[in-house]
């Protein structure tokens, strides 16, 4: 290659934060969903097998949100001590051995235990993710990376229909565990080779560096203990907009595959092709609310009025689903349930898109974890709520009310906390 050639590729940012480590945080968010999903997608199939009331299915979920709750701040903590590349290696190892363990237990009790395992460490995905975006990302791209990663959350609910009842029909559903934890562990290798900070990789060229670092510096910052990172008002909105949304995200994982077999008698094997189109639709969902958010800052809008742009349009998005167990259509009902959940996840994308708006960056896994903590302590509210309202109602209606207007709600408090989207002083 000639000099002149030479000097002009290295005057042209690289790919690499695009093409390795946005495939490697979308990859672990989709194994990340798989392990979650699964139990939702086998609770018929295992329901019958061991005899689980719906009481002991909400109890089961209880129990992962619960570790989930303790495990997501206290992942965010660890990520800004040790960092991401070994703190995320560390949590995919522990959670890939707890989604095996579950094919050895047959009782409500020994399963609880287990999913807690799973809970306490699926904790670190998006505190680490959303540290690794704000270390490979200038702020401008911050809300596609995420919409892209996050996306992987879709993507692994969309595998997962498909690949489970097939593993589970062939050998078992016990086997359906074996092959997650299977497929968890090799992701780690791959990451512990391809991922290290930007300054220090081989493979970033000084023009990709030069525009992961174009954004000001953040000011000097000390480490903030949690107490008071709670005095900043952003911080309450992403905290109260993880509490009020996350369980809605929570309630389609767990509950959805249930509703289509109660409501339309569909089994394991025909479960596939509606949760594939929900999940589809929300995969572009993930990615269509940070595109939106990004491309409106691009053509000159300020942040505040991109981001709230975004929250508005995702939330409305959400009511229709307050309709579906009226509807006699099955496909109906899958459209009305996708958009929803494609909604939630363009919400989700800007909402984690506000910390990193708002916090310095020493701070952002902290407050991403705190707000895990309470989108968990949400998800337990609503595990419990939809296991009493369906062992005494039979009816889902009461559960996709909540669901329809949750994210109005959701931003009209983050609104009032926060007018005006801004770094925190």
């Amino acid at each position: 290659m000639k000099t002149d050639d030479l000097i002009e590729n290295e005057a042209k940012p690289g790919r690499y934060r695009w093409l390795v480590i946005c495939s490697l945080l979308f990859a672990v968010t989709t194994i990340n969903y798989m392990d979650r999903q699964v139990i939702g997608i086998l609770k018929p199939h295992i329901q019958k097998d061991l005899g689980w009331s719906e009481i002991d299915y909400s109890n089961i979920v209880f129990f992962f949100t619960m570790a989930y709750a303790i495990g997501y701040p206290l992942a965010g903590r660890l990520m800004d001590r040790v960092g991401v590349r070994l703190g995320l290696a560390g949590a995919v190892s522990f959670w890939s051995l707890a989604i095996g363990v579950h094919g050895l237990l047959a009782s409500v009790v020994g399963f609880s235990c287990a999913r807690f395992a799973l809970g306490l460490a699926e904790g670190a995905n998006f505190p680490a993710a959303i540290k690794a975006v704000s270390e490979w990302f200038p702020k401008k791209e911050r809300a596609l990376a995420t919409g892209i990663f996050n996306s992987g959350a879709n993507v692994g609910a969309l595998i997962t229909p498909i690949l489970v009842p097939f593993i589970t029909i062939k050998f078992g559903w016990q086997a359906s565990f074996y092959v997650l934890g299977v497929i968890g562990l090799l992701w780690v290798p791959f990451w512990l080779k391809w991922y290290r900070s930007p300054e220090k990789h081989p493979k970033v060229s000084r023009a990709e560096l030069a525009l992961i670092q174009s954004d000001p510096a953040d000011p000097p910052a000390p480490k903030i203990p949690w107490l008071k990172l709670l005095r900043y008002r952003a911080v309450w909105a992403f905290v109260i907009g993880m509490f009020i949304t996350a369980p809605i995200w929570w309630f389609y994982l767990y509950w959805v595959p249930d509703f289509f077999n109660k409501q339309y008698g569909l089994n394991l094997l025909k479960l596939g092709p509606p949760i594939f189109v929900i999940y589809l639709m929300t995969s572009f969902g993930s990615i269509g609310g940070g595109w939106l958010s990004s491309r409106l800052i691009h053509h000159g809008w300020s942040v505040n009025a991109a981001r709230k742009t975004a929250f508005l349009v995702c939330a409305l998005c959400v009511v229709p689903v307050f309709a579906v167990c009226k509807v006699t259509n099955l496909w109906v009902a899958v459209g009305l349930i996708g958009l929803a959940a494609a909604a939630h996840s363009g919400f989700a994308a800007n909402l984690f898109t506000l910390v990193s708006d708002t916090m310095p960056r020493e701070c952002i896994s902290s407050v991403v974890g705190i707000g895990g903590m309470a989108g968990s302590i949400g998800g337990m509210l609503i595990a419990k709520v939809a296991g009493y309202v369906l062992e005494w109602t039979g009816s889902y209606q009461p559960m996709f009310m909540i669901a329809s207007s949750a994210y109005l709600v959701a931003l009209l408090i983050m609104h009032l906390l926060v007018p005006k989207i801004e770094p925190a002083r």
